[in-house]
C-alpha cells in the first residue's frame, strides 16, 4: 500500500525563473510543431516562468513528457497562464494525495479549488483506509465535513480535528438525517465542539442526542431559547417532554 503521509509532493513552482544546469531552457521547444521538452527538468525549468505564455503552457500540456510526469502535470495545472480547459482536465487525472495539495495552494483559482474539492467527496467511497485518514487530518473543510460521514470511527474522529473544519460544517452535518449516533453522542461532550452554544442548539435539534446528553445542553442554555428549539428539533416527545418538564422545575427553583 502506497506511504500517502510521506508520498513525495509534486513540485509547487517558485515564482522565477531558474536555469538548467546553467543553461535558459529553449523557448522554440513550445513552439507548434515542436516535440516539447525531452525530459522533466526541462519541462519543470520551463514553468518556472509565471510569464510563459498560455499557448506554451498548453502546448507543453500535450507533450509527451506531460503525459510521463506527475510533476509536470501537478506544474502545468498550478501555472498561473494555465488554460481553465487544461487545468480541469489535468486535475480530473490526479492522483487523490495530489488532488488535496492542489485544492489548499493559495493561488490555485476557487473553482478549480471547488473542482478538485468535489472530485476527491466523489472518491471517498472508493478510496483506502489510509487515504481517508490522510484527507480527514490534512484536506480542506469541504472534505472533513463529508468524512465526518465516514462508517470508520478512525476517520470521522480525526476529521473533527481537522483545522480547517468550521463550525458551520459541523452545524450542517448535525442536520444530515445519515448522521451517525455515534458521532452526534461524540459532540455532544468533544472539548473543541461541544462548548459552543450554536453547536449545543443544533443537537438539541437532532433526533439521535441521548437524553442524558440533552438535559446537560438544554441547562446551558436560556428556557425561552430550549422552548424555541423544541418547537423545531426533531428529537423524540419523549425526550422533549423530559426537557419541557426540566425548564418548568428550573423556573419553579427561581
Amino acid at each position: 500500500m502506497m506511504d500517502w503521509e510521506n508520498s513525495p509532493d509534486p513540485q509547487i513552482l517558485p515564482a522565477h525563473t531558474a536555469p538548467v544546469l546553467g543553461q535558459s531552457p529553449q523557448p522554440d521547444l513550445l513552439t507548434p510543431g515542436s516535440s516539447g521538452p525531452a525530459t522533466e527538468d526541462v519541462a519543470l525549468a520551463l514553468l518556472k516562468s509565471r510569464d510563459l505564455p498560455s499557448e506554451s503552457v498548453e502546448h507543453l500540456g500535450k507533450s509527451a513528457i506531460a503525459a510521463k510526469s506527475r510533476k509536470v502535470r501537478f506544474a502545468l495545472a498550478t501555472h498561473p497562464r494555465s488554460p481553465r480547459h487544461l487545468a480541469l482536465r489535468l486535475v480530473r487525472e490526479f492522483y487523490t494525495i495530489d488532488l488535496m495539495r492542489f485544492a489548499l495552494l493559495p493561488g490555485v483559482a476557487a473553482d478549480l479549488k471547488h473542482a478538485a474539492d468535489d472530485l476527491l467527496v466523489a472518491r471517498l467511497v472508493s478510496i483506502t483506509l489510509g487515504e481517508r485518514l490522510t484527507l480527514a487530518r490534512r484536506a480542506s473543510g469541504t472534505v472533513a465535513a463529508a468524512l465526518l460521514l465516514d462508517k470508520a470511527e478512525r476517520v470521522w474522529l480525526t476529521a473533527l480535528g481537522n483545522p480547517r473544519l468550521t463550525e458551520a460544517r459541523v452545524i450542517r452535518t448535525l442536520l444530515r438525517a445519515n448522521i451517525s449516533a455515534a458521532l452526534v453522542d461524540t459532540l455532544c461532550r468533544h472539548p473543541e465542539w461541544s462548548p459552543r452554544p450554536e453547536v449545543r442548539m443544533a443537537l438539541l435539534r437532532n433526533e439521535k442526542t441521548p437524553l442524558g446528553r440533552a438535559l446537560e445542553l438544554a441547562g446551558t442554555l436560556p428556557p425561552t431559547q430550549v422552548r424555541d428549539i423544541l418547537h423545531s428539533s426533531r428529537l423524540p416527545e419523549t425526550i422533549k417532554a423530559c426537557l419541557l418538564k426540566e425548564l418548568k422545575a428550573r423556573k419553579n427553583e427561581e
